[in-house]
């Protein structure tokens, strides 16, 4: 089954030097997945800054800067995983570097017919 790994942490709990290091154990752990047929994607998302939200009302597109709400924590990355159950993609989302400042939620993607394949 396949899961959505999403990071959250606070953007500015991260010094330069942490976060480069937290890429490099999350590449080498997008390698180890990768090796036993488990990894699908994974990507770190540039700062909230940047972040464009986007809301349809009465058929017209609003268009704002910033992400759709203010929190603390901030949604950072993602990992999309193959895993056989729950317990093992909640054993693989406690290996992502930034679940020991942040939170990772696990999330199990919804199979739709239809859709194309990769």
């Amino acid at each position: 089954m396949k899961y959505m790994l999403l990071i959250y942490s606070d953007e500015n709990a991260w010094t330069d030097a942490e976060r480069e290091h937290c890429y490099e154990e999350s590449t080498r752990l997008t390698h180890e997945l990768h090796s036993r047929g488990q990894y699908l994607a994974a990507a770190p998302l540039h700062p909230v800054s940047t972040a464009t939200s986007v809301r349809v009302r009465d058929g017209k597109p609003l268009v704002t800067d910033g992400p759709f709400a203010e929190t603390r924590e901030q949604l950072g990355g993602y990992f999309l995983i193959d895993a056989w159950d729950l317990d093992e993609a909640i054993a693989i989302a406690a290996r992502i570097p930034a679940a020991r400042k942040g939170t990772v939620e696990v999330r199990p993607v919804m199979e739709i017919a239809g859709l194309p394949e990769n």
